[in-house]
């Protein structure tokens, strides 16, 4: 009878996002990935070709764990706001990821136009010109601007760029949108 397996794919998965997590992507190889599980190179790459092939896997989970992350509860009184305010927060708390996510080259070749057309976004589109209403280019406009800034904001704190103050992210994130619809309603 084979030996008992005894270390499975699933957890060199979480494995390499613990890793990119602790110690940020560039670190992830199959000796630190084995060293996180204590155990030998072989049972690491028994299902994987690659590394690159770990780094994907990785990659979305650290993609939906940003996710689960940055999403407002569903009582949030400015739920745009607050999917900004933990944007910029998971770059402060969770730098490595943000870094992985963001400024690998995971998005070469991709344009802004391609980002905002990103089913993903359809919900967050549908929020905006329902509570703002308006209409999707409008919506979509607004999101980029804000996007950008929180972006920005995020890409700083993750890069040990700025101190991160909560009160500040906040009044800067609350002048950008709430100068966005006055600028809307002005118009």
């Amino acid at each position: 009878m084979p030996p008992k397996v005894r270390i499975t794919k699933k957890m060199v998965e979480n494995a390499s996002f613990e890793v990119i997590r602790a110690s940020g992507h560039e670190n992830l190889n199959a000796r630190t990935i084995a060293e996180y599980l204590k155990c030998s190179t072989q049972p690491v790459l028994y299902n994987f070709k690659t590394v690159d092939e770990i780094r994907e896997v990785a990659y979305k989970l650290a993609d939906d764990y940003h996710t689960a992350f940055i999403m407002p509860k569903e009582d949030d009184k400015n739920p745009m706001l607050v999917l900004g305010l933990n944007y910029v927060r998971f770059g402060y708390e969770e730098k490595n990821l943000f870094r992985f996510l963001f400024q690998t080259d995971k998005f070469g070749g991709m344009d802004l136009d391609t980002l905002m057309g990103n089913p993903e976004l359809s919900e967050i589109m549908e929020v905006m010109t329902s509570g703002l209403e308006c209409d999707i280019d409008e919506a979509r406009e607004m999101f980029l601007t804000f996007f950008c800034v929180a972006h920005g904001l995020a890409s700083l704190l993750a890069n040990n760029s700025m101190e991160y103050d909560a009160d500040e992210c906040e009044k800067m994130l609350s002048n950008v949108f709430y100068g966005m619809i006055a600028a809307r309603k002005g118009r």
